[in-house]
């Protein structure tokens, strides 16, 4: 069952400026943050193109309420024409209030669509009791979600996942997997027939959670899986908390790695041809094992004594 509802003559896609008044200057600098950062990540990585049509996934929680949000303020100052579509996938979960997303949906004129499927019921019924049933959704969702797209001529499905989503995805394939795998930015859907962004990837979750207190988005919670505190997903999420908190900046550098790939110094055959390296190969850095940020370059200084100084030439 899907709702559907054009947009409005108008899209107040920002704040006019007597609304925004009831900003702080720091929230302010906090939304013009977050807008440079969609923007980097959508140029970076070409996710939004003239005449695209975005449809936006909206579930109810910060990250979608935040997306859509800001690419809704970016559109009215793009230098491109593109269409937003919302969608949200109602999935008969137990006191849902399906009032909600219409009525913010009408609130800020944006078109939207409302797609009914009672996948609850599924997961429920293939899925044993505490057991995690985020898999099995997140595939039923994901089916939906593309047909949905196909249906109203999607050319780009946003999604909401951020910075710290795709650092969790890493170390749950690196921990779990046994893969260096995370959520790339933009990506082909496996049938390749829907492109895929992410344009909250350089965006922090604390960042999006302050914003959405500030704009007062009416949340909905998650009742089928936001239970599930043994999830794996969870713990890499408490592991990863409790580092920023210990060693500020590791998150950052985290994610800075993730855009610095040196496939000769990892060990994947497909991505580097280890088999056939000789001396005549030539490699990204050479043998340095750890680039230190902190380390001054000494290549090709020679020592003037025969001393060598301690935690500079020491291997």
């Amino acid at each position: 069952m899907e709702h559907v509802v054009a947009a409005p003559a108008f899209s107040p896609a920002d704040p006019a400026p007597e609304k925004e008044s009831r900003f702080s200057n720091t929230f302010l600098r906090l939304k013009k943050h977050l807008e440079r950062k969609v923007g980097e990540a959508i140029g970076d990585y070409g996710m939004i193109a003239d005449g695209d049509v975005v449809m936006v996934c909206v579930s109810g929680g910060k990250d979608s309420f935040t997306l859509l949000s800001i690419l809704l303020a970016l559109r009215e100052r793009a230098p491109i024409d593109f269409r937003i579509v919302a969608m949200n996938l109602d999935q008969k979960q137990p006191g849902f209030p399906d009032h909600v997303l219409p009525a913010y949906f009408e609130s800020i004129g944006v078109e939207y669509r409302i797609v009914t499927e009672n996948t609850y019921k599924i997961v429920k019924d293939k899925i044993p009791e505490g057991k995690t049933t985020c898999s099995l959704c997140s595939r039923l969702r994901r089916g939906i979600i593309y047909r949905t797209a196909k249906d109203i001529g999607a050319t780009k499905i946003a999604l909401g996942h951020h910075r710290d989503d795709m650092i969790e995805t890493l170390f749950l394939n690196m921990f779990f997997g046994g893969k260096m795998k995370s959520m790339p930015p933009k990506l082909v859907s496996d049938d390749r027939q829907n492109v895929v962004i992410r344009p909250l990837a350089y965006c922090s979750e604390k960042d999006i959670e302050r914003f959405a207190r500030g704009m007062e988005y009416p949340i909905i919670p998650c009742n089928l899986c936001g239970s599930q505190e043994n999830a794996q997903r969870k713990q890499i999420k408490a592991m990863l908390r409790d580092w920023d908190t210990r060693f500020p900046g590791r998150i950052v550098s985290i994610a800075t790695a993730l855009k610095n790939v040196v496939p000769s110094h990892l060990a994947d055959n497909a991505l580097f041809d280890f088999q056939g390296v000789s001396c005549e190969t030539q490699v990204e850095q050479g043998d340095v094992v750890f680039d230190s940020p902190d380390m001054p370059d000494m290549s090709g200084i020679q020592p003037e004594s025969d001393a060598i100084p301690i935690g500079v030439w020491r291997s």
